[in-house]
């Protein structure tokens, strides 16, 4: 019997423990397998995403419009929830358009994002109306034969890459050559021509990066993007009425990371914010784009051990899910040296007898890892294992097809 004490992941506290079992929206987690009907599964809590949202509202400026990036999780009854949570919504391909349309949210409080849009996808936003952030000038071309096809005035906005970055984030979305967005020192020219184009332009949008926990590095990216936003609109067509200054808050998932905190962000862009009414106008609507803040922590994914097996004398927990329902917490999805998500046995939590343990999948490649000489509970066949931070990026960012195996339910609840 290992009694060690040392943390295997970051610190999960989202949801509660009742009688060693973990509850997920209130349901205790054999209950809730039982109610989905079999594993694997993903599991969103509602109230997980209430307290998120409000922890968010309550520390940063009333000003500040919250939109949900759909990417994250676009399971159709989750969107519709965040309908009623937040301020918009910021897509990424036409099938997340389909589902945002379906929702309560008015398109013009929608936009669309990508490096990639197809003709037919640009077609459907116009006509569609919503906000369409331009990622070059040939996108912009196309923009204007979708409008004629169509017969619709196009709201546009400029995706801008600026020549800084979001330092310590985990993936980095502008500063030197990138396919997104356009470069900042190209952008005046293209606002001075759009003043000849039949199009509504909207604003701005500047993404700089995503998954920091570093107050201090998101304060600097805000502040460097609104400085460049003021600069920027000296040669816009019309007035800025949105700037999205995109998102970047992480998740802790491994040893040692610890909780964003808000409080100097927000306290940061209140200083800000003065400055960007004074320059752009008191009509500019300041938009923060996040998807796994807001959802990251509300999700699990659930799957059953079916077999104990001892190989060389370690333990190989094997479960009836893995990397093709979950390829983030097998490690093969942007991490360059495997880390541990955090993971439980969802029926033992509060268990002492624990032991070093291999949770792996079913699937006939040695990649398929869910866990990996971790501390785990003592667990048999039968017994649930639960991979936390799975909200965002779990099954949508998944190979489900790999190898034919069933794929994973979701619920909400």
């Amino acid at each position: 019997m290992n009694t060690s004490k040392k943390p295997t992941h970051a610190s999960m506290e989202q949801f509660i423990v009742r009688d060693g079992c973990l509850v997920v929206g209130g349901i205790p987690l054999p209950q809730l397998a039982r109610r989905v009907g079999s594993t694997p599964f993903y599991a969103y809590d509602r109230q997980v995403i209430n307290n998120r949202i409000k922890y968010v509202r309550a520390n940063l400026p009333d000003e500040i419009h919250l939109h949900y990036a759909i990417k994250a999780n676009p399971m159709p009854a989750l969107v519709q929830y965040m309908a009623s949570l937040v301020d918009g919504f910021d897509l990424a391909s036409q099938g997340e358009m389909k589902i945002a349309l379906d929702t309560t949210m008015l398109p013009e409080k929608i936009s669309f994002a990508g490096p990639g849009k197809s003709q037919a996808e640009l077609n459907a936003a116009v006509a569609a109306g919503v906000t369409i952030n331009l990622e070059s000038e040939a996108e912009l071309l196309r923009v204007l034969s979708s409008a004629e096809l169509v017969g619709h005035r196009p709201k546009i906005a400029i995706r801008v890459n600026p020549d800084f970055e979001l330092k310590s984030s985990g993936m980095k979305m502008s500063g030197g050559p990138k396919q997104f967005g356009i470069d900042s020192e190209q952008v005046p020219n293209l606002l001075k021509k759009l003043k000849s184009f039949d199009v509504d332009f909207m604003g701005l949008h500047i993404f700089s990066g995503s998954q920091n926990l570093r107050p201090e590095a998101i304060i600097e990216a805000q502040q460097k993007t609104i400085k460049l936003a003021i600069r920027l609109a000296e040669n816009a067509p019309s007035p800025i009425q949105k700037l999205n200054i995109g998102g970047g808050f992480g998740i802790p998932y491994f040893p040692g990371e610890q909780h964003l905190d808000l409080a100097p962000i927000g306290n940061a862009l209140a200083d800000e914010l003065p400055k960007v009414h004074e320059q752009l106008g008191k009509e500019t609507n300041i938009i923060i784009e996040l998807g796994r803040y807001l959802v990251g922590e509300a999700g699990i994914y659930v799957c059953r051990i079916i077999e104990r097996k001892i190989s060389r004398g370690e333990v190989f927990l094997i479960t009836d899910g893995g990397l093709h329902h979950h390829l983030a917490a097998s490690g093969n999805f942007g991490q360059i040296i495997r880390k541990n998500y955090p993971v439980a046995i969802g029926n033992k939590m509060h268990s002492q007898k624990t032991e070093l343990a291999n949770v792996v999948g079913p699937l006939c490649t040695p990649l398929d890892i869910l866990a990996e000489k971790m501390e785990l509970p003592q667990a048999k066949t039968g017994d649930y294992v639960v991979v936390f931070q799975s909200g965002a990026y779990g099954l949508t960012a998944s190979p489900i097809s790999f190898l034919s195996h069933p794929h994973p339910s979701e619920v909400l609840l």
